[in-house]
């Protein structure tokens, strides 16, 4: 998986474009800046944007071609980012660390979603908000349509809203929805797709 997301990261421009993700966007926008944590983030365009705004970034990933745009597109931006090379069984950071989380497009086997989700939950401190979109398990009927909606083949790497619920149990739960959009993110995420979005406060 390292030396395919490596691959894709290889090509000059940006895969999935260098502005942010629009739900991503729009939700962080709401909150006080503090420190934020983005799990899965490749080539940095939401953490760049979350630096821009004044947030404190940590984000990881697989792929050392990703970090290495993130880099690049931080300091077009005139921003910096902390950005470790991680699976997500592997991250490891203090707890009651981050005001934020985002999970945007990070797409894991649902048993690695249930095991190491709650870790990342420990990072955060009381109060802090999570942001989360995913691709749901009806994108599968989208992307065999059109395979530049992009998104996992592996229906087990998919969500549901139901599994969110699960994994989010001891949330409250401020939005949550799935519904179609029309996604315009580089040449990987473009047309209808079915995604979820969901926003969560920690008591």
């Amino acid at each position: 998986m390292r030396e395919f997301w490596d691959e894709r990261y290889s090509r000059e421009d940006y895969v999935y474009g260098e502005n942010p993700n629009a739900f991503f966007a729009q939700q962080i926008e709401k909150i006080v800046p503090g420190r934020i944590l983005l799990p899965a983030e490749g080539e940095g365009r939401n953490a760049v944007y979350a630096a821009t705004l004044g947030w404190q970034v940590d984000a990881f990933d697989i792929s050392k071609a990703g970090r290495h745009k993130a880099d690049k597109l931080a300091a077009a931006n005139g921003v910096s980012i902390d950005y470790r090379i991680s699976t997500l069984q592997q991250a490891a950071y203090d707890k009651h660390s981050f005001n934020a989380l985002a999970l945007i497009f990070a797409h894991f086997p649902l048993q690695v979603r249930m095991e190491y989700f709650p870790r990342l939950l420990q990072t955060l401190q009381p109060g802090a908000t999570i942001i989360l979109e995913c691709f749901s398990k009806d994108q599968l009927l989208f992307s065999s349509k059109n395979p530049r909606a992009g998104g996992p083949k592996d229906k087990d790497l998919l969500y549901s809203k139901e599994e969110i619920k699960q994994l989010f149990a001891d949330v409250e739960v401020m939005h949550l929805v799935e519904t179609e959009v029309d996604l315009a993110e580089g040449d990987f995420h473009v047309g209808r797709s079915s995604v979820i979005q969901f926003v969560g406060k920690l008591p």
